[in-house]
């Protein structure tokens, strides 16, 4: 089946290079250009095609806000393409991610060996994912979508809340964790599937969005007095949890993966054994499934996205399979439900 690609790209000479690149493929059909980011919007509701390339810095209308527009209006895959690299330049491609685009791929990249191969490829994949109407309105952060009030578990105390995210990963991350606010004390800890160039300064951009403070790991920290506060495993390092102390490291990949959200929960499971809750949200892959079995297993609370939200239901999906799964619940469920879960995060001695 031949896959329909329109390509948003300002730059001429960019625009045609991506174009040459997609059209070796007989697979893949290029059936429209465009120079900013109105006409890809014009030209995204006329041809309804099965992929988008799109660069985030556009003329007339942003990279950001054609996704907001597509996303709300008439959903299709986006693949965002873009040398952006700066904070602020990084902050609207979060925000684009955050809006529904699938994934990034870096631009800066393109005369490296093998990224014509990686672009045809990433594009095929994008062009396989469902997508689904995202309103333009913030639900939650306006007040229309309130947090269901905390219930405190009937098993032992929790220690510590864990996440798991890769494609789709920063808007579900943003959803699930905006149901946390103080005075949650539970240190959460979290592992986002990021093209690692684009990741530097996504722990920056959420704790903006977000009323608990967010912050990259940093190696040998103590755990303990980081209650109440989201730590990420930094780009391109593990992130896990030994003798009560944050772990951050470069080891091997895991399911080409690093960091990988089994090494993270296969760690919190033998630290805090019943003391850990965790989701495995929307990704690709089956990064997470494993570790979700060890945290059950250890007698922890695990949640696995269903498929009706997943943006890609991969991950969460072999980890029901394997009965990683205590529940399987919609994205806007998976918050509150953690909460009840945590016990509403009171730190325990």
């Amino acid at each position: 089946m031949t896959i329909r690609v329109l390509v948003a790209e300002d730059s001429i000479t960019v625009r045609k290079r991506l174009i040459e690149i997609l059209e070796t493929d007989p697979d893949i059909q290029v059936v429209g250009e465009a120079e900013d980011g109105k006409r890809a919007i014009e030209l995204c509701r006329l041809l309804r095609p099965d992929v988008i390339t799109l660069d985030m810095m556009m003329p007339v209308i942003t990279g950001l806000a054609a996704t907001e527009y597509i996303m709300a209006y008439f959903p299709t895959p986006i693949l965002i393409v873009s040398a952006s690299t700066n904070r602020g330049e990084l902050f609207r491609t979060y925000e684009a991610l955050a809006a529904g685009a699938v994934d990034v791929l870096d631009k800066a990249d393109s005369d490296l060996a093998g990224w014509d191969e990686k672009f045809i490829s990433t594009v095929k994949i994008v062009a396989r994912v469902r997508v689904i109407t995202h309103p333009r309105a913030r639900l939650v952060a306006s007040g229309v979508m309130k947090p269901t009030a905390p219930l405190v578990s009937e098993r032992a105390p929790s220690r510590v809340v864990v996440l798991g995210a890769s494609t789709g990963g920063p808007g579900a991350l943003l959803t699930v964790l905006r149901a946390f606010r103080e005075p949650f004390q539970l240190p959460i800890l979290v592992v986002l599937h990021l093209n690692e160039r684009f990741s530097t300064a996504f722990a920056e951009w959420l704790d903006g969005q977000l009323p608990l403070q967010v912050s990259y790991a940093s190696d040998d920290e103590p755990l303990s007095g980081r209650g109440g506060q989201i730590i990420m495993a930094p780009p391109g390092r593990h992130l896990a949890v030994r003798d009560r102390r944050l772990r951050v490291t470069r080891d091997p990949e895991r399911h080409s993966c690093r960091p990988s959200v089994d090494v993270l929960f296969e760690s919190v499971a033998e630290e805090y054994r019943e003391g850990v809750v965790a989701a495995l949200l929307t990704g690709m892959g089956r990064d997470g499934a494993a570790g979700l079995v060890a945290i059950r297993s250890a007698g922890g609370r695990t949640i696995a996205q269903d498929e009706a939200t997943s943006v890609v239901f991969g991950m969460p999906r072999e980890a029901v399979v394997l009965g990683a799964a205590e529940r399987v619940l919609p994205l806007e469920k998976i918050g509150p439900a953690l909460l009840q879960l945590a016990g509403g995060g009171e730190a325990r001695p």
